[in-house]
This record gives C-alpha cells, sequence and structure tokens, in this order.
C-alpha cells in the first residue's frame, strides 16, 4: 500500500514538471504552416493518450481544438481539453490546460521556394498541476515552420523553443520533419520523426517518431491519428492521438455550392 501510494506521489511530481506533450500540428507534434483557409473553420474533437514510465498514462479525453481563419493567410487557434493521469492506484480527471496561438503565413508555396510561418502559442495553466493535470505555469511556445509539395507528396517541419518558467522546468527547443503522401482522395499516410531537448532539470533529451494518417470521407468530415514513441527519452514509452475532424467553408460558399 505504501510503495503505491509512494509510486502515485512521484508520478504526480513528474508530471506536474513535465506536462504531457502537445500535438501541434493533428496528428503529429510537428506542425505545418499551412492556415486555416479565410473564413473557414477546422474543428477537432478527440482523444490523446501517452504511456510513461511502463505503467501509467496521462492524455486528454476528450479534447476540443477549433481553428479559424480569421484573416488571410492568418489563422486563430483554441484547445481546450479534458485532462486524465493514473499511476499507483490514484486517478484524476478534470479540466486541463489551454492551449491559444495565431499562425501567420509569411512566405507563400513557389515553383522553387516552400511556403513559411510563425505559430506562436501560449499555454494557459487551467489545470490542476498537483493532480498531474496541467503545467502549473504559463508556457509560450515559439516556432517557425515550412512546408513544399510535389504531388501526391507533401513535406514540413522545423522548429520550436518552449519558454518554461518554473522550478526545476527548463526552456527546451523541439525540431521535427513530417513525410506523406495522398492515396487518391480519400486517404493520406505518412510519418514524422523528432527530436527535443529536457524540458525539466531531472530529465534527458528524447527523440522519436510517430505515424499515421487522415481518411477523408468528403469535404467535411475527416478522421486523424497517429502513434509513436519516444526511442531516446524512455519514460514515454507510447503516445497516441485519434480525433474526428470538420472543416467548414464560409457562407458564401455554401450558398455557391
Amino acid at each position: 500500500m505504501f510503495q503505491k501510494v509512494w509510486m502515485g506521489f512521484i508520478f504526480v511530481l513528474f508530471l506536474a514538471a513535465n506536462p504531457a506533450r502537445l500535438w501541434a500540428g493533428p496528428p503529429f507534434e510537428t506542425d505545418d504552416p499551412e492556415p486555416t483557409d479565410y473564413q473557414h473553420w477546422e474543428i477537432y474533437f478527440g482523444t490523446t493518450g501517452q504511456q510513461i514510465l511502463g505503467q501509467s498514462w496521462t492524455g486528454a479525453a476528450p479534447f476540443l481544438e477549433l481553428n479559424y481563419g480569421g484573416l488571410p493567410d492568418t489563422q486563430f487557434s483554441l484547445t481546450e481539453q479534458a485532462a486524465f493521469s493514473s499511476a499507483g492506484g490514484s486517478a484524476y480527471y478534470g479540466y486541463g490546460d489551454t492551449l491559444a496561438g495565431v499562425k501567420y503565413r509569411f512566405i507563400h508555396e513557389g515553383a522553387e521556394i516552400p511556403q513559411a510561418a510563425f505559430f506562436p502559442q501560449i499555454n494557459i495553466p487551467t489545470g490542476d498541476a498537483t493532480k498531474g493535470l496541467g503545467a502549473g505555469v504559463a508556457q509560450y511556445l515559439l516556432p517557425i515552420w515550412i512546408q513544399k509539395s510535389w504531388d501526391p507528396w507533401t513535406t514540413y517541419g522545423g522548429a520550436g523553443y518552449w519558454i518554461n518558467p518554473g522550478t526545476g522546468n527548463k526552456n527546451w527547443l523541439f525540431l521535427g520533419w513530417e513525410l506523406q503522401r495522398d492515396f487518391g482522395k480519400n486517404l493520406t499516410l505518412g510519418g514524422e520523426v523528432f527530436y527535443h531537448e529536457a524540458s525539466t532539470t531531472i530529465q534527458n533529451n528524447g527523440g522519436g517518431f510517430n505515424l499515421g494518417g487522415e481518411i477523408h470521407f468528403d469535404e467535411v468530415n475527416h478522421v486523424v491519428f497517429s502513434i509513436g514513441r519516444d526511442l531516446i527519452q524512455t519514460t514515454y514509452t507510447f503516445t497516441g492521438y485519434a480525433a474526428y475532424e470538420w472543416t467548414f467553408p464560409n457562407e458564401a460558399e455554401e450558398k455557391a455550392q
């Protein structure tokens, strides 16, 4: 009994210092520079899960991500989540952290040049860090993403710097690159590799992969998914993402159809 309580206590401390990694560009941790089309919506409703220390789990079930093309080349994003964590016989569930950001594409893709975007984000500490449901402090992501397409292939990636204040925390760098292929109009499959520096003073740097894709039922309804793991920082033995996506055009386009 004492061992379970002790392991649960250590797990909560670990999560409070090192919250669940965020999927920046569904269904991957690496993001792309392409903003949501002007006056269009992208809505994701799904779940994420990460296995930690071989027996424990943390993630979101469900999360809701809203992306809106409020201006040309500009996307406004908001992600809310119901977070969970479990270890050593202890389990917690409640409102997690909130992620907000603005993606601005400053270079359009051409025949010889890739498109590029800046996507600053803030992780707002709305979750209870003492239960492993949030970071406990505001965190800031400052990334640059680039992308180039050669039908049916698309590849994108870049780097993001996390500002991660708090006792025992460290600012850290994320690097990622993704390659995907369209198989007709209804299926896209791809994968990413990533590397990240340690986010706390008690961790090591890490790196791994995710494999996933998108199923397109029509122009509005989609399913996105991925699975993978960190191969260097073996604390994370499994990561998974699954969501239903709705993409909505603006009213003028709907009437024209």
